[in-house]
């Protein structure tokens, strides 16, 4: 592949990968950039098998033991060997706070296992994609090739604060730097960390309209030209739920990292977007 050439000569490095319901659906897009992306990286992702639902807001809110469950499941086919990359925050915050529970609780870690007839590592890493490139040190990478793109970086609330995780390391603002070292330029004076308004898009949509044009709003005000979010819903939201006249384009990071990393195929990512994202990617020299 084309592309960066700083990038392109690495060693392979495995983890396994948990997809979670909304990157392989809604964001299917997402998760089409991601594997186009970690090939560029030299990253090896090796699918759970048989995965489930991590349980989500939905079942921790209505029966938590089912929610608890569900997430263990998903950890208990986890090779402790290598580390657990996680795409949406959402997953990676059930996932972490059910293994906090297993490591720190043996009773509880002997009764998943005997639950699902396996054993449970207490020492399983779970990252965030977002994580594992800050560590491939993307200061080193070709500058310049996203032309002066001005995006607002959204993190959501669950990416950018988790109180029963205060100890774990989240990597707030590592979508400025990331980007920004490849000539994207961030604008970070607008609501980034606001929420979206998450699931109550489905039973209250007026609301969600009111909390989503704040926060492109005040990306439009802080001069911005899209937003970039790690978070598969967010991105739903702020498309599906503005109700604005004139919107901003809003991207995966993983989409606008693989761009600007050289991916050629992106054609089917940009097409699945509600707010069409092409025509200030073709204005800005970053499309044909």
């Amino acid at each position: 592949m084309e592309g960066n050439e700083a990038v392109s000569d690495r060693n392979i490095f495995e983890y396994s990968y948990f997809p979670g319901c909304s990157v392989i659906t809604t964001a299917w897009e997402s998760n089409q950039s991601l594997m186009q992306l970690c090939q560029t990286l030299g990253l090896n992702l090796v699918e759970l098998e048989d995965w489930n639902c991590c349980g989500s807001s939905s079942a921790f809110t209505i029966d938590p033991e089912l929610g608890f469950n569900l997430s263990a499941r998903n950890l208990s086919m986890a090779d402790p060997q290598r580390p657990l990359l996680v795409m949406c925050p959402r997953c990676l915050h059930y996932l972490r706070k059910v293994h906090q529970v297993i490591r720190q609780d043996k009773t509880v870690r002997k009764a998943q296992e005997r639950r699902w007839r396996r054993p449970l590592s207490p020492d399983l890493e779970i990252i965030h994609f977002l994580e594992v490139v800050v560590k491939l040190e993307p200061r080193s990478w070709k500058q310049g090739s996203l032309n002066g793109l001005k995006f607002m970086p959204y993190f959501g609330c669950t990416l950018f604060r988790r109180p029963a995780l205060r100890r774990e390391r989240y990597y707030q603002g590592e979508i400025d730097k990331v980007l920004a070292a490849l000539g994207a330029v961030p604008v970070t004076q607008g609501l980034t960390t606001h929420c979206c308004g998450s699931f109550l898009s489905v039973v209250r949509p007026q609301m969600v309209s009111r909390m989503v044009n704040r926060i492109i709003q005040s990306a439009q005000m802080a001069g911005a030209e899209c937003l970039v979010t790690v978070c598969a819903l967010c991105q739903l939201n702020l498309e599906i739920r503005c109700t604005l006249e004139n919107k901003l384009p809003v991207f995966h990071f993983s989409e606008i990292l693989a761009l600007g990393l050289g991916a050629k195929d992106y054609e089917s990512w940009f097409a699945r977007h509600l707010v069409d994202p092409r025509p200030l990617l073709w204005e800005r020299g970053l499309i044909k």
